[in-house]
């Protein structure tokens, strides 16, 4: 089976969970931060919502050298987060299904101010970078949320603010 439609399925269930918990950002709460060395909840879920979109950095190019004390993009709103979020998603999605994989095994490059923080095949950055870095930081935002008294939707099963399946089922 190639890559891309392996890759496909799990790509497609982590987009679908965080879009749920995305979608439980509270407007009125974006400056929270619950530390002074935390991002803020904007920055956190900003940066929750345009990681998918790094797959075209991955799969259009073979080097990213981005320059030194680049600032990131904070959304205002919850309607950004999920707008920047689907946008990411279906760009993302697309270059997956198009991906060969002598594609994804083409070494890619990540450079700030020329200097190389890391080298790998577009496979690994996928699943590395992008993927198993978006569910840290999605965990993150998780905690941000329950900090601020919201409800939390299950990720792979039912969450503390979900009925179990196990409960509804007992009686």
């Amino acid at each position: 089976m190639p890559f891309s439609q392996s890759l496909l399925p799990e790509f497609d269930e982590e987009m679908k969970n965080t879009r749920r918990l995305l979608e439980c950002i509270p407007d009125g709460k974006l400056d929270y931060q619950p530390h002074p060395r935390s991002m803020s909840l904007a920055r956190l879920a900003s940066h929750v919502a345009q990681v998918p979109s790094w797959t075209k950095f991955t799969l259009d190019q073979e080097v990213l050298d981005m320059e030194p004390g680049s600032k990131p993009v904070i959304l205002e709103s919850r309607a950004e987060l999920l707008q920047a979020f689907d946008q990411g998603v279906a760009e993302a999605r697309q270059r997956i299904s198009a991906a060969s994989d002598d594609d994804w095994q083409k070494i890619w490059t990540f450079k700030v101010g020329g200097t190389t923080v890391i080298s790998m095949p577009r496979s690994a950055v996928m699943r590395s970078v992008i993927m198993n870095h978006l569910i840290h930081h999605r965990a993150q935002l998780g905690v941000f949320l329950r900090l601020n008294e919201v409800k939390i939707p299950g990720m792979y099963g039912p969450s503390a603010d979900e009925k179990s399946f196990m409960d509804a089922h007992a009686a």
